[in-house]
């Protein structure tokens, strides 16, 4: 079981370093200010968080961060005493929301003064500087933001590579938060029987990891027999049977906001594997150690690419939707397509020290019953690539 003592971490020098991160990104850019509607973002710049889910999809709640002056938290009325211990908001001031649930006709204008609002902080604290960054907003928002002439680009470059590099604190924050996923799937695999639902296991997985300090589930990928392939399929009411491959993606947020990203394969009753199954998970292995190998500060997205493994003509109609990701606070920059996939946007750049990345990995025939999902979470260092998560493979199934 983990402990307080074992979850917890230094948030305040967290919350320092991403601060930076942002004001710096910011600065390379020459952009005087940035507005972050994303909670992701918001939490990553100033720690707050406030009906995370809900205000996900519910826009009432805002942050604008001037790269050399004040960070300012728009939140609910109701809500501003949230944010009372955080060192980093110099301010908090009720948030002026556009959506038509929320305002009705009055949309129009309630974004007219939002505007003009931002506008002023702007011409208070950016010395004339009217490059302005917004992550991402409504119409209403932009429409009104627009009509004075300000120079708006799009803030989701800036957040996502301030959020790609993590300091020594965030790492170890990270790991700690995944050993809660890893908790969280042992009691889940301790519980499962034949004749279990998928629903009933997932259940276990996430009421586990909420249990021990993580916050919700991203997505509801945990499948088994037939449904395990392809994958994407989600957690259904279906009936485990003896001897069936389960395959799952946690993709839980856990303590701290943290994204614990694992993805792991078994028989259920753990029975002996069969020999297709053997095969597959043989074959998801071997991509994920020869991708892992490959992870090196310098090494460009596509080289990487290139380089990855070559998945056996009769699982790349099934393959997976990305060799790798980042990881931090959620799916982040960099993202590696399959060069298969290069006309939906893939893009070079360059892996840097202290980038986390999930190695994606997964086999499944086309017209098969069943496939396999793994995946790690790697910290790219100097001295190597090193995993993050210690949940053991079935190693003795190669």
């Amino acid at each position: 079981m983990i402990s307080k003592a074992d979850s917890a971490f230094d948030t305040a020098s967290i919350r320092q370093w991403r601060h930076g991160r942002v004001q710096a990104q910011l600065a390379q850019r020459d952009i005087g200010a940035i507005v972050l509607f994303d909670p992701i973002n918001i939490r990553y710049t100033t720690g707050s968080r406030n009906m995370q889910v809900w205000t996900m999809h519910n826009v009432c709640r805002y942050a604008l961060v001037v790269t050399d002056g004040p960070t300012i938290l728009f939140d609910l009325p109701s809500s501003s005493h949230l944010s009372d211990e955080l060192e980093l908001i110099d301010e908090v001031r009720p948030s002026l929301a556009v959506d038509y649930m929320m305002v009705g006709e009055r949309g129009d204008e309630m974004a007219t003064r939002w505007a003009a609002e931002i506008a002023d902080v702007v011409a208070t604290h950016c010395d004339g500087n009217r490059r302005i960054a917004v992550d991402r907003a409504d119409t209403l928002y932009l429409n009104a933001i627009n009509a004075l002439d300000f120079e708006i680009t799009d803030g989701k470059n800036v957040m996502q590579h301030a959020r790609s590099i993590k300091s020594n604190e965030e790492v170890g924050a990270l790991k700690r938060s995944l050993a809660t996923a890893e908790v969280a799937v042992t009691k889940m695999r301790e519980s499962i029987q034949p004749g279990m639902r998928e629903s009933q296991a997932l259940a276990i997985l996430i009421g586990e990891s909420i249990a021990l300090g993580g916050e919700y589930p991203e997505t509801r990928l945990l499948t088994s027999g037939p449904r395990t392939n392809p994958w994407f399929q989600e957690t259904s009411d279906r009936v485990m049977e003896q001897g069936e491959l389960l395959a799952f993606d946690t993709d839980l947020i856990g303590p701290g906001g943290f994204y614990n990203d694992i993805s792991r394969s078994w028989t259920i009753g753990e029975t002996t594997p069969t020999d297709q199954q053997r095969r597959l998970y043989t074959l998801a292995h071997e991509q994920l150690e020869h991708n892992m190998r490959l992870l090196k500060p310098g090494i460009s997205f596509l080289e990487y690419s290139d380089q990855a493994y070559q998945l056996p003509t009769q699982c790349i109609p099934n393959r997976y939707a990305d060799v790798a990701h980042g990881c931090g606070m959620d799916v982040e920059y960099p993202l590696i397509w399959y060069r298969e996939d290069e006309q939906w946007g893939a893009y070079d750049g360059m892996f840097e020290e202290n980038m986390v990345v999930c190695l994606e990995c997964y086999v499944g025939e086309a017209g098969g019953s069943e496939g396999v999902k793994l995946e790690q979470p790697v910290w790219i260092r100097a001295d190597g690539p090193q995993l993050l998560s210690d949940y053991p493979l079935e190693t003795d199934w190669l």
